[in-house]
């Protein structure tokens, strides 16, 4: 899809595609490196160069963005002696080794352009003032270092620590945001540029949550009043998001990303905020000029009204922006002796300063509406096949400790799922026993002598929660299973190597002062689920366990459903409808499609998505592998295969700025 996001966004008046780099998936292991397929980034930045225009590579190596992690591979955490983001030298060591590894990469391919390349600028960490105090003098040193490291491996272009206001010369601080016009203090220094390395066109979404909306008007007065304001870089983020495939966004974070951008998930163009940004991108280009070499003023038109004005006087060339902060009101205004009716909340681009080309509140794109259409219904029990998984007890388990582990630590990040297991004679005298558990992870599913007794989860917002299931207990020995499931690991906030998730509380309660206490216990651990430690949801290994006719009726927790398919004729983008399901994941032909928790719902007692995008390139013309991992239930008889497409409506549509 490289090619055609790149052109739409070139043809929306772009001139930079700015990308993260992925440390957690180019440096799966120490000095292993995985730069092939999806991963192949010097093809990414050639095929930028193809088009024509730059890139922004931000290194980071730390880039939170809702990844996993933040980006870093897990392997970091078993670093003796490490402290991420800190003047620590073990973690220094290898942010070090693998920055210079994506330099010099790029640098053998000459693509920067100091070596006649696309690459203008790099990113070097990501918003680290936000935790700075954190790590007392560590952190303003830690910041020095990086800026010094990152300058001597001598690019030629410039490097920037974006919302960083203490940068080191030469390093650009940038801001990031929806209204940095009115909220960056500006360039720490008179010789660096004004930037904006992040707008925020949408925000993240996650599970529980409703997506957030930003008009494209209220996008359009911000880039306006930022280049106004002496801007000449601005970034959207994002303005394509995509998907986040298999395991990679962070906790609670949809598989979905930034759909409501100018490109949508499926890289369709989002009508009218492409549109109506193509408009202003084309008014900000054809004074350009100006706006680099002319002599900048500010002065008030009103109460609420103000005018920035670039003139060259050699040339006798003019460009004036007219802004109304008045959020309600219309406001007529004089400016070189003619009279401007300027809109609410709006910017009037006058590149001649007399006649107006633009207005950000003034929308002439024509509206598209999302179409969705069904080619197929997986409706029909013969087709489906059903696992369920095995839940293990704590003779099958090999890794045993006397208390509860911590999640991440002993998972390492190779699976969401891990089997916390004990066994215990029945020596309780309790006439009405309930499960206990509390975690600090995102979910606990019981079982009480391989019988499901229910499952608790926690929230984006609340980082611990308690699940209470009544159970019945059998005379002799008894085996409680719990899994721990992590949707995504943390990605920001200082100290991440520290962060502690997973169970921290066991134990039987029979009333509410007396109770059975198993925190500090023999337990056994198991990491994974045993489907996907076989990866029976590849096509070659679903022989390696005994399929059996789907019995949807009983709901049964941890089941794999498997069915084939063929894939929709044509070229529309296609999605799953997985509103039938409750929590798991989704693979065709062995490349997962994402996890969904359809049956966390939001305040509206919505799902936050039930469509699941499957790119094109991932399907065979006939006999597709769709499998399903259901954590919880779920019917896979009303999933359904669809194309999306756009349809225009009718008329173009002019309307004032609409408030947030």
């Amino acid at each position: 899809m490289w090619g055609s996001l790149i052109g739409k966004a070139k043809e929306g008046g772009l001139d930079v595609i700015q990308t993260y780099v992925f440390w957690n998936l180019h440096e799966p292991q120490p000095g292993q490196y995985n730069f092939s397929g999806r991963y192949d980034l010097v093809k990414f930045i050639k095929e930028i160069q193809a088009q024509g225009l730059y890139a922004c590579l931000r290194i980071g190596p730390f880039i939170e963005s809702e990844w996993t992690y933040g980006g870093f591979p897990f392997w970091l955490h078993d670093v003796p002696d490490i402290v991420y983001r800190s003047d620590n030298e073990p973690f220094k060591y290898y942010m070090q080794n693998f920055t210079t590894k994506i330099v010099n990469m790029m640098k053998s391919e000459g693509l920067y352009a100091s070596q006649g390349g696309p690459i203008i600028l790099s990113q070097i960490e990501n918003e680290y003032q936000n935790i700075e105090a954190a790590f007392h003098e560590k952190g303003p040193a830690y910041v020095r270092w990086a800026a010094k490291m990152a300058v001597e491996l001598q690019t030629g272009v410039p490097w920037v620590m974006c919302k960083q206001t203490d940068a080191p010369d030469p390093v650009i601080n940038t801001c990031n945001g929806m209204r940095c016009g009115q909220t960056f203090g500006g360039p720490n220094s008179p010789n660096k540029p004004s930037l904006w390395t992040e707008n925020w066109t949408s925000f993240y979404q996650v599970y529980g949550g409703e997506p957030y909306i930003r008009s494209a008007e209220d996008i359009a007065f911000h880039v306006a009043l930022f280049i106004a304001r002496n801007g000449s870089y601005v970034n959207y983020y994002m303005y394509h998001g995509g998907t986040n495939f298999g395991r990679t966004s962070s906790a609670y974070v949809i598989t979905s990303y930034y759909d409501q951008a100018p490109l949508d998930e499926y890289g369709l163009l989002r009508q009218p905020k492409w549109g109506h940004l193509k408009a202003l991108h084309a008014a900000i280009k054809s004074c350009s000029t100006t706006l680099l070499q002319g002599m900048p003023t500010n002065f008030s038109l009103g109460q609420l009204q103000e005018a920035y004005v670039f003139r060259e006087e050699t040339e006798g060339r003019c460009v004036a922006f007219l802004i109304n902060n008045d959020e309600r009101n219309n406001a007529t205004v004089q400016f070189q002796n003619a009279s401007h009716e300027l809109m609410p909340k709006s910017i009037s681009i006058l590149p001649d300063c007399e006649k107006v080309i633009f207005n950000t509140a003034t929308v002439n794109t024509n509206y598209t509406k999302r179409i969705v259409r069904t080619t197929e219904i997986f409706d029909s029990m013969e087709r489906w096949q059903g696992y369920t998984d095995l839940i293990p007890n704590y003779e099958n388990t090999s890794l045993h400790s006397d208390t509860l582990l911590e999640h991440m630590n002993v998972t390492k990040d190779v699976s969401d799922y891990l089997w916390y297991t004990l066994r215990f004679q029945h020596n309780i005298s309790c006439a009405e026993p309930i499960l206990v558990a509390e975690s600090k992870g995102h979910a606990t599913h019981a079982f009480v002598n391989n019988i499901y007794i229910g499952n608790a989860h926690g929230s984006h917002d609340t980082k611990q929660f308690i699940m209470q299931s009544p159970v019945v207990l059998s005379n002799e020995i008894n085996n409680i299973s719990l899994l721990g499931v992590m949707v995504g690991l943390p990605d920001s906030g200082a100290f991440l190597e520290r962060r502690f998730s997973g169970l921290t509380r066991v134990e039987i309660q029979c009333s509410k002062n007396e109770f059975y206490n198993f925190t500090n216990y023999a337990w056994g651990y198991q990491v994974g689920l045993f489907g996907e430690k076989l990866q029976i949801y590849r096509e070659e290994n679903i022989h390696m366990v005994e399929w059996s006719k789907a019995n949807t009726s009983l709901n049964q927790p941890l089941t794999w459903y498997k069915t084939f398919f063929d894939a929709p004729i044509g070229n529309d983008p296609v999605a799953l409808n997985l509103s039938s399901m409750g929590k798991g994941e989704a693979w065709i032909n062995g490349q997962s499609i994402g996890r969904y928790w359809v049956s966390f719902l939001t305040s509206k007692r919505e799902p936050s998505q039930i469509m699941y995008h499957v790119p094109r390139s991932f399907f065979k013309t006939s006999e597709n592998l769709l499998v399903l991992l259901e954590e919880a239930g779920g019917n896979p008889l009303h999933i359904s295969l669809n194309t999306i497409s756009l349809s225009t409506l009718p008329k173009p549509i002019h309307y004032y700025h609409l408030l947030q």
